[in-house]
């Protein structure tokens, strides 16, 4: 299991330490690699990698079925061996961290062949059509490569987005067939939670029906209708063969670990992980109890009780939060991010029908919209795109999780402690519930992976261990968020392992500054950061300190 991982690195290491003739050829299973030292020849084959990743059609939709593996699984192999003939001895840094983003993005296509086997295991993985743009560079989980982004159309359509939404609809009913071939797995919690991903397709697909000027596209509502139909008949087969389904959902803890490390490149175990995140849950009771003690003399927060009195108070909160970050020089605050924040401050929602995120925001949105630092990432990559083109675009399999989830977590503690809340104190309460909230559901997540819980009980620590009940008050979102991190390992822990790793870079940071008698800013710190683009932590660290202490134990596995 650890052989691919080993071979790969190994090469790195010796390429590290010295340097071979530009084009000195190999042989290897019967084919001529070409060694190179090009920076060039990793762009090109990082191209040809992206294309290879993309997987043929079969009836217009994208090709999951085994021969079609089985047959392609050579010519992956042979992608391999060209990036460890690569030799970036000589390479700066920089460079040195996009050959590791190839090879990670390589070992997630391996550990999706050999263990997550998702258009196998995971009903969910034929969810087609998504309303909602992710607020991380890609969807999260594994996601088909043919999506129906409704989210990317404003009705009524014009005739070239008319014509396009119908092609995109074509995919479904042949995607869904095809599920019906390849899900053969009998991963139960996985098969019975994707079901309610598929009936809730058929859900929204109708509710385009409604859109201004569907109903008279006839072209249009027959491709709705088709997909509506094939969507029905997939969830009750889904419903049949569930009945047949009794085995775990979870990858096991060596599974869990290797693609940590050589996947998500978290330097980390299924063992560590357990560790930090209890620590990290007891810090945050701890720590609320504290702040509760500190705030007995002081009003407590009062919710939003209506949509003027959320309005009033989610606009004074972006107005804060953005006044912070410019007059305290915590980060160089771009002309697009108080546009990208406020696309996303919400609306009153009833008490009732509050799920967590919205209770904490009710009583002040200022914790949440500081994690929302993810649409000021995702703008930057819109304006500001990364100069390498192995950074420009999201990377594969969600490996972008440590430093995006990482640092949107981080940031709400940060904030806190550079005095944000000074004129409320009080929502430094809501800040380590928040922290306690995410430490508890990546908790229950570890277990279920290890098959020591099935998903429901993992639901159960991230319900019994959220502070002040506000986990129990909606179960839709807790469904979910542990759907999700069974679905994709490493997931629902890298809120509080990223913030973790993001911490450890920015106490190296700052060593190293005072080692040079240098000042530490934080601006610096968080532009450096952000213009080294949405990749693991760790590679993040290396590039801003040159330190690779932290490889270690991704290097040496």
């Amino acid at each position: 299991m650890k052989k691919l991982g080993f071979l790969l690195l190994f090469a790195l290491l010796i390429f590290s330490n010295c340097k071979t003739e530009e084009k000195e050829s190999t042989q290897e299973n019967s084919k001529t690699i070409v060694s190179s030292n090009a920076y060039n020849d990793l762009v090109q084959l990082f191209k040809d990698w992206r294309s290879f990743e993309h997987p043929p059609t079969l009836d217009g939709a994208p090709d999951y079925t085994k021969p079609t593996f089985s047959k392609r699984w050579p010519e992956f192999q042979d992608l391999q061996q060209q990036l460890v003939a690569i030799d970036t001895a000589s390479w700066p840094v920089a460079q040195q961290v996009d050959w590791m983003l190839v090879w990670a993005e390589m070992n997630g296509y391996d550990f999706n062949h050999r263990v997550l086997k998702p258009w196998e295991r995971d009903p969910a993985f034929y969810k087609s059509v998504w309303t909602y743009k992710s607020d991380v560079p890609a969807h999260e989980g594994p996601t088909h490569h043919a999506t129906t982004e409704l989210w990317t159309y404003e009705f009524p359509l014009t005739q070239k987005e008319s014509d396009r939404l119908i092609q995109d609809l074509k995919v479904i009913p042949s995607l869904n067939k095809q599920a019906q071939q390849n899900l053969t797995g009998n991963a139960k919690d996985l098969w019975i939670a994707g079901i309610r991903d598929i009936k809730n397709q058929s859900t929204v697909l109708k509710t385009v029906l409604y859109q201004q000027g569907v109903r008279q596209n006839d072209s249009l509502v027959a491709g709705i209708m088709k997909a509506v139909a094939s969507t029905d008949a997939l969830v009750v087969w889904l419903e049949d063969q569930a009945k047949t389904k009794t085995g775990p959902s979870g990858i096991g803890k060596e599974n869990y670990t290797w693609y940590l490390q050589n996947v998500h490149l978290v330097p980390l175990t299924w063992e560590d992980e357990v560790m930090l995140l209890k620590r990290e849950l007891a810090r945050a009771w701890a720590s609320l109890k504290l702040e509760e003690h500190r705030n007995r003399d002081l009003p407590e927060l009062v919710a939003a009780a209506s949509p003027e009195a959320y309005d009033s108070m989610a606009d004074a909160a972006a107005r804060s939060l953005m006044d912070f970050l410019d007059q305290q020089d915590f980060v160089t605050v771009k002309p697009y991010f108080e546009p990208a924040l406020r696309e996303h401050l919400g609306s009153y929602i009833p008490e009732e029908k509050r799920n967590f995120f919205w209770i904490a925001t009710h009583y002040d949105p200022r914790p949440l919209y500081s994690h929302f630092y993810h649409w000021f990432e995702l703008a930057r990559m819109e304006y500001e795109p990364h100069p390498s083109p192995i950074r420009r675009e999201p990377l594969l399999y969600n490996i972008f999780d440590s430093r995006n989830e990482g640092t949107a977590t981080a940031v709400e503690e940060m904030f806190m402690d550079a005095g944000l809340y000074d004129d409320t104190p009080r929502t430094g309460e809501i800040v380590y519930i928040m922290i306690a909230q995410r430490a508890a559901r990546g908790l229950g997540s570890l277990y279920a992976h290890a098959n020591e819980m099935t998903m429901e009980e993992a639901g159960g620590i991230h319900s019994e261990y959220t502070p002040r009940g506000w986990m129990k008050t909606e179960k839709e979102l807790l469904i979910f968020e542990q759907h999700l991190y069974l679905r994709q390992p490493g997931y629902g822990t890298s809120y509080i392992t990223g913030k973790y790793l993001l911490e450890n870079a920015m106490a190296d940071y700052a060593r190293i500054q005072e080692s040079r008698q240098l000042p530490f800013k934080t601006k610096d710190f968080f532009d450096t950061l952000n213009s080294i683009g949405n990749i693991p932590m760790v590679l993040g660290h290396w590039e801003m300190t040159g330190e690779k202490q932290q490889l270690a134990p991704i290097l040496n596995n």
